[in-house]
């Protein structure tokens, strides 16, 4: 639902990945924004409609992703295509990051635009720190891309799992993901991300981000 830039990026980067997709949006105008070459399906109406969301093919659908640019819009699709159609993957759009949480606590994903922008400014103006890439529906659990301090560099999973409580999930290495054993070393450029529930993010942190002390080997 939604055809502005992001919807008509994922419906062109879906439909070259070999999905059929169909597109909702109120204004035709905005199908324009689609390739000459989209042959997913094109409709005309409200998004939350439930008979405009069966002529788009919900009742077939996998997935749903709502990304107008209407909060509540997002949402009440969301919450009709759940509950209505029984479809589990439903992600929504939303602007207010307040919003955005008490959603995810009732269990439908959502993408912050507004926190996840204010994210990617603030790392690159003070690099040393979290960002978050997913939280689990509580809003307890986070997998985060942490920044490190350069004396952690050469030491082992281990060592910084003993250091933070932390749990390190794979490691970004030369543009791949890398899975890790406890033995793996932490190098010179490889990014870091780690499972850690909220509470426990300060702590990981500020550990991470000090010189690593001699005895977390």
């Amino acid at each position: 639902m939604g055809c502005g830039r992001v919807g008509a990026t994922l419906a062109q980067s879906l439909e070259s990945s070999g999905h059929s997709v169909a597109v909702v949006d109120q204004n035709p105008d905005a199908f324009r924004r689609l390739p000459a070459d989209f042959t997913g399906q094109k409709v005309t109406g409200v998004g939350f409609d439930r008979d405009t969301l069966v002529q788009a093919g919900i009742e077939d659908a996998y997935a749903f992703a709502a990304v107008s640019d209407g909060d509540n819009s997002n949402i009440l699709a969301a919450r009709v295509v759940r509950e209505t159609f029984g479809i589990d993957q439903v992600v929504a759009r939303i602007y207010d990051p307040q919003r955005a949480e008490i959603y995810q606590r009732l269990g439908i994903p959502t993408v912050a635009t507004v926190r996840w922008t204010a994210d990617q400014v603030l790392r690159r103006m003070l690099p040393l720190g979290a960002t978050d890439e997913y939280r689990d529906p509580s809003g307890q659990v986070r997998l985060a891309q942490l920044d490190y301090h350069p004396t952690w560099v050469g030491r082992t999973v281990r060592a910084i799992e003993e250091a933070t409580g932390a749990r390190v999930a794979f490691l970004g290495r030369f543009g791949d993901g890398t899975l890790v054993t406890d033995r793996t070393v932490l190098q010179e450029n490889d990014v870091l991300h780690v499972l850690m529930t909220d509470s426990e993010a300060p702590t990981v942190e500020r550990v991470l981000t000090h010189a690593a002390k001699v005895e977390a080997d």
